[in-house]
């Protein structure tokens, strides 16, 4: 038998990802670790999941929670996450809702949708590492979302052609991105709209933050600005991600996408060939647990995060050296940092690991062209007041010994 089989050419493109790999150190007593961006389990309503699984399990849809399922998800959960959406402000009906296993897959199943090889899908710069992964199979392009200042239309679809193919849909978080936790103004969000429009794409909104907002006025979503303009959902470009993992539990992967008709049962079709439809107890849970409490736990996440997300960016301030610069996020998890040129974050997380016994994610895989080296992503969600102190003054140790060096 040979040592290798003939495996397709998108496998070139499939990488681990590097925060699935950090994420073990999160087993190690002696690391601070700021590395993984997953909410804090002592948050979970562990007792409202335990009475919903127990109510399944011993009322009449117990037969039902075990047994196959429509492929478009548990009736009752669509319901409630279409008045879900109508309460940020996008209009839909049942037929605009299909569940996943989690938004991961929901962006999977987007990039298999859109993408031929040699496409080009628009991202930020940084974008989420997870989108990139869900993608890159697909053997796509990437060109830079500009929001701000006169990059015309036609100079994307250029360089799609010049690739050998075209512009197929624009991804973005546009509250509190995974990894800056920057979130997009409204002018920003309608540029993006605008530019969708002129090049004829879909968006694709990330709204895994959505409801992890500390300060300012929550801004309308993308999805609800395409509404507006066009009229109707089932006109609208924007195909809205959702899940409940940021909010109730990420272990029952329990997500959702909102749409347009037309894509909608595409996604439906795909999901019958892959998976036949998520977990239905998990989606039963979900529904009764969001039903009973959804604004009281996330109003209970938002505060335990909002005072670690103060307690990081004060430490910040008193801790780090002069050329070192941060996001001051409005909500999310994370908080972004540039470190002077010619540092290398990847190097110094390997020196961070070995000295200081402090974890965080470089920058690089963010960034669809590899670079942004001299970047790093910090998470404060799962980070008691005196690691968070004790984890930045050890950072700011790190970075002003790297710093004095390139001298």
């Amino acid at each position: 038998m040979t040592d290798t089989l003939k495996l397709a050419s998108r496998t070139g493109r499939m990488h681990a990802s590097e925060i699935r790999e950090l994420l073990k150190l999160l087993s190690r007593p002696d690391i601070i670790s700021f590395a993984g961006g997953i909410p804090d389990p002592e948050l979970f309503p562990t007792e409202a999941f335990r009475s919903a699984f127990d109510a399944i399990m011993t009322g009449p849809e117990q037969t039902s929670a075990l047994q196959y399922a429509p492929s478009e998800g548990y009736g009752p959960l669509r319901e409630w996450l279409v008045e879900y959406m109508a309460r940020i402000g996008v209009s839909c009906e049942l037929e605009n809702i299909v569940m996943m296993s989690g938004s991961q897959q929901g962006l999977d199943y987007l990039g298999k949708l859109f993408l031929n090889p040699n496409d080009t899908a628009l991202v930020t710069w940084p974008a989420y590492m997870g989108a990139l992964l869900a993608f890159n199979p697909y053997e796509p392009n990437y060109d830079r979302i500009t929001l701000m200042g006169n990059r015309p239309a036609s100079d994307f679809s250029a360089r799609a052609e010049a690739a050998g193919g075209e512009v197929k849909f624009a991804y973005l978080s546009s509250d509190f991105l995974n990894p800056t936790g920057e979130t997009l103004t409204l002018a920003q969000r309608n540029r993006m709209l605008d530019l969708a429009e002129q090049l004829d794409i879909a968006v694709i909104e990330d709204g895994a933050y959505q409801e992890l907002r500390f300060d300012g006025d929550a801004i309308a979503p993308i999805q609800a600005l395409d509404i507006e303009r066009c009229g109707n959902i089932n006109q609208a470009r924007t195909i809205y991600c959702g899940t409940f993992s940021k909010t109730l539990s990420p272990g029952l992967r329990v997500g959702w996408v909102c749409g347009r008709r037309d894509i909608i049962n595409r996604l439906v079709i795909m999901k019958q060939a892959a998976d036949l439809h998520s977990a239905t107890i998990n989606q039963m849970a979900t529904y009764q647990v969001a039903r009973a409490g959804f604004d009281a736990q996330v109003a209970k996440a938002n505060a335990v995060y909002r005072h670690r997300r103060d307690c990081m960016l004060a430490a910040l301030d008193k801790h780090m050296p002069a050329g070192v610069t941060w996001t001051r996020p409005e909500g999310g998890m994370f908080v972004w940092v540039t470190l002077p040129d010619g540092l290398d974050a990847a190097e110094l997380l390997a020196r961070s690991l070995e000295t200081e016994k402090v974890a965080f994610v470089p920058g690089r895989p963010f960034f669809a062209d590899g670079s942004g080296e001299n970047s790093l992503r910090l998470s404060f969600s799962c980070m008691k007041d005196d690691q968070i102190e004790e984890g930045m003054m050890r950072l700011g140790r790190l970075f002003r010994t790297a710093k004095s060096a390139l001298k």
